[in-house]
């Protein structure tokens, strides 16, 4: 079978649409026509504009093909294009005519076409080569097929407009790139649409243009601006998330609209204007549309508004009851749950003082926050940020276990019910939407030193390194310890069967109590879990541990301290047991013991209990759940995927006390070894070789923290961030190297003296770093930043950290 490698990006049959009545061929413009230099030294342009059949247009060699050594491969050019080509052809035919049933019956095959058509161009692949830091053509390939269906959602919920041309002189042109984004703030000399960058979609101005035919185009409006046009244009939709159910009526189009001459024109002027280099039309003359248009970029709207007389199929909420009873609750933008009024700020209309708290939520005042900080890289003042979430989590626990009497924490466990656990769990869910954006939560990537912690989340382990980590990193990401109730089943959930919980809002209460000072002075940014709020997100996360782990199993050998929290877990497990159960085992296992060596041996393990802040205190216990026992989690979080999807949203580097997370951290440097040499070898040697403590005692550590005896840390890792991130696109420096070790050594022995004359409990460790040339990377949390619309994070982690106890 002979290969097909010349390949056409736009289809040769939607091509056809556009030829004049009788015509075979079309006026085929080159906007950048090869150079040919002449014998006598002269350049000249070669020809611009030609007659071309579909045969000769819109094709580029090997555009698709897939290299296994000599060997050329085809098979997304039929089978994958083919497929979707055969199925889009209908649907393309179908929304150009009349018939309501043909419309319905390929409702979601339009929108698949238009997403895969918006990838498959020159255009659209130089787009998506851009949000990874390299990929091969078999890995640009493979990363086509994995975004697919990404801009679905938030076109069907737009308004759908199919305009006519059938009444005008002139039709619609074709491009090399058809699916064209549209936005009035954005013209094409702007920073979001150089080459090959269009406006999001999800911005609210952002309108999608593709013409059906000669005769018909499709415009796609976000529902917002339709209504109101005065929205603020580069500003992102209400609740723009990717891949998410969402129910739309099929039948509501408008089709009302003829347009003139004029208003033809002007939209074929908006596709070529985002062309790439090619531009067909079934007439010479129309090809060049900038001749006969008078108005600016921003003008052109009002020839895409869809009639306001026409918006009455849109919006609204939506309920639908399904056989079982249930009843299905969406609002005008996809969102299954109404906001919470709780959760909404009040944004002023002028910049507050310098002195004035940020309206960012972080603690600091405007000037030492947000003041100088470009608008893309502010946290959202529009609602309560991460951290003071996390206060109004603290400040609600205090109130339904009564803590502010002064209660001690043996009576405040003997006492708890099953009620307060329903109701912390409950908060924490209310404070956590499951529609909630992150993204404007996060930190961005501004250059503040920062990292993400990934390890046991448990207070016992936390204590040892993580909360004294922030001295030495900066700001420290770290996973929440509540579960979210909204993320399982009804009948497992802590707010429908909190008994099963008793053991598990320990460990998370105790967390949370330790580390609240740290949270509230901006230490410890103590964030839910991204998969919580996005579905999407979260199967595509496990389904890539699950085909990366396959073989690897967790080695306790090489992490005691792990093996040790397990084993003090287990021994908390068995003091829950019922006292008959635990008598009769000891009679079982100490044959003869009398009944005064029973009962004191029971006593004394109720003083074991008393004695550990995380053992439960209450009888029965293990009557809870759905079939008794309970809820157990042995946290190691965020796993590999999530540590690098978090550390490159937020710019940060990855700090870790788990040997079995290192030994992935470094295995993902090794398989790109070849392509990431190691630099700052003596910078890492240094740290290596040299002891670390860190404070175990939380007033300890905010109290090292106003002193700023420590800043010298934080410093030298902006610095040595900095000095990385230049050095995709330069070679590295040695003298700026050695600058940066012994920048390193100074700042060590100086703030290990002070923290040893302080007097003050620490652990003593052994620090590991880690710093590829290139970053840590892996192209599949690439694809689930992409996924996720994350438009500011950093293509790669620049560096990690492993901490262990030194021996």
């Amino acid at each position: 079978m002979s290969k097909t490698r010349n390949n056409h990006y736009v289809p040769q049959w939607y091509q056809e649409g556009f030829f004049e009545p009788g015509r075979n061929s079309f006026a085929y413009l080159d906007l950048e026509p090869p150079q040919k230099v002449l014998a006598d030294g002269r350049t000249i342009s070669e020809r611009a504009i030609f007659d071309a059949p579909t045969s000769r247009a819109f094709r580029q060699m090997d555009l698709y093909s897939t290299f296994f050594g000599t060997s050329v491969n085809d098979e997304i050019e039929r089978h994958l294009f083919g497929s979707i080509d055969a199925r889009g052809s209908k649907a393309i035919r179908a929304f150009a005519g009349p018939d309501l049933r043909e419309m319905h019956k390929h409702f979601r095959t339009l929108f698949e076409y238009l997403d895969i058509q918006k990838i498959r161009t020159p255009k659209g692949l130089a787009w998506l080569r851009a949000q990874y830091p390299k990929l091969s053509q078999n890995e640009l390939m493979f990363e086509m097929q994995g975004i697919r269906m990404m801009h679905c959602t938030i076109w069907t919920e737009g308004v759908r407009e199919v305009v006519s041309a059938e009444d005008a002189d002139v039709k619609f042109i074709i491009s090399d790139h058809p699916v064209t984004i549209y936005n009035y703030a954005a013209p094409p000399d702007a920073v979001a649409c150089a080459y090959p960058h269009d406006p999001s979609i999800a911005l609210k101005a952002s309108q999608t243009i593709f013409p059906l035919s000669r005769d018909f185009c499709l415009i796609l409006t976000n529902l917002e601006y339709a209504k109101d046009p005065s929205v603020s244009p580069l500003e992102k939709r209400t609740f723009p998330r990717n891949y998410r159910s969402s129910m739309v009526r099929t039948d509501a189009f408008v089709r009302t609209r003829r347009f003139s001459s004029e208003e033809v024109t002007q939209v074929n002027y908006l596709l070529k204007a985002r062309a790439r280099r090619f531009v067909a039309a079934g007439r010479k003359e129309w090809l060049y549309p900038e001749r006969r248009i008078s108005a600016s970029w921003s003008e052109l709207r009002a020839t895409l508004m869809p009639p306001k007389s026409e918006l009455l199929l849109y919006g609204g909420e939506m309920f639908a009851r399904f056989e079982d009873g249930s009843v299905y609750y969406q609002d005008e933008f996809g969102r299954t749950e109404k906001p919470r009024d709780f959760l909404k700020k009040h944004v002023p209309d002028k910049p507050p003082q310098p002195k004035d708290p940020c309206g960012c939520g972080s603690g600091l005042t405007y000037k030492e926050c947000c003041e100088k900080k470009p608008h893309a890289l502010r946290r959202t003042w529009k609602e309560p940020s991460i951290r003071e979430r996390n206060i109004m989590l603290y400040n609600g626990i205090t109130k339904i276990l009564h803590l502010e009497d002064g209660r001690d924490w043996v009576t405040v466990r003997r006492n708890m019910t099953d009620e307060q656990i329903g109701e912390i769990y409950f908060l924490y869910q209310a404070l956590w939407p499951l529609e909630t954006d992150l993204f404007p939560l996060l930190p961005k990537p501004d250059g503040t030193a920062r990292a993400v912690f990934t390890g046991s989340i448990h207070p016992t382990t936390m204590a040892d390194f993580a909360y004294g980590a922030p001295l030495y990193f900066g700001e420290l990401i770290v996973p929440h310890p509540f579960m979210h109730a909204g993320t399982v089943k009804k009948e497992y959930s802590p707010v429908e069967n909190p008994r099963a919980y008793r053991q598990e809002i320990l460990k998370a209460l105790v967390l949370l109590f330790e580390i609240m000072p740290l949270v509230e002075r901006g230490l410890i940014n103590l964030i839910p879990d991204p998969c919580d709020f996005n579905t999407h997100l979260r199967d595509q996360m496990l389904q890539m541990a699950t085909a990366r782990s396959a073989g690897v199993k967790l080695d306790l050998e090489k992490d005691p301290r792990l093996a040790a929290l397990m084993r003090e877990d287990r021994k908390r497990h068995m003091m829950l047991w019922p006292r008959h159960y635990l008598r009769s085992e000891l009679l079982r296992t100490v044959p003869g013991m009398d009944e005064v060596k029973v009962e004191e041996t029971l006593r004394g393990l109720d003083v074991l209990k008393e004695r550990d802040p995380l053992a439960v205190l209450q009888e029965g216990s293990l009557e809870g759940g759905r079939k008794g026992g309970q809820f157990h989690v042995m946290k190691l979080a965020p796993n590999f995927e999530m540590a690098l999807y978090l550390a490159q949203a937020t710019g940060s580097c990855i700090v870790t006390d788990s040997h079995y997370r290192w030994t992935e951290i470094r295995g993902a440097v090794r398989r790109r070894a070849a392509a990431a040499p190691q630099v700052l070898t003596a910078l890492a040697d240094n740290i290596e070789h040299t002891a670390f403590a860190f404070p175990r005692q939380v007033a300890d550590i905010a109290a090292l923290a106003s002193e700023m005896s420590l800043e010298g840390y934080p410093a030298l890792m902006m610095r040595v961030l900095k000095y990385l991130s230049k050095l995709y696109d330069r070679e590295p420096k040695a003298n700026v190297e050695e600058h940066l070790a012994a920048r390193f050594a100074r700042t060590h022995v100086s703030a290990q003296a002070s923290l040893r004359k302080a007097g003050i409990l620490v652990k003593e460790a052994k620090v590991s770093g880690i710093f590829p040339r290139g970053g840590i990377q892996d192209n599949t949390v690439s694809r689930l930043l992409l996924m996720s619309s994350s438009e500011m994070h950093i293509s790669s982690v620049p560096m990690a950290f492993f901490i262990e106890e030194a021996k």
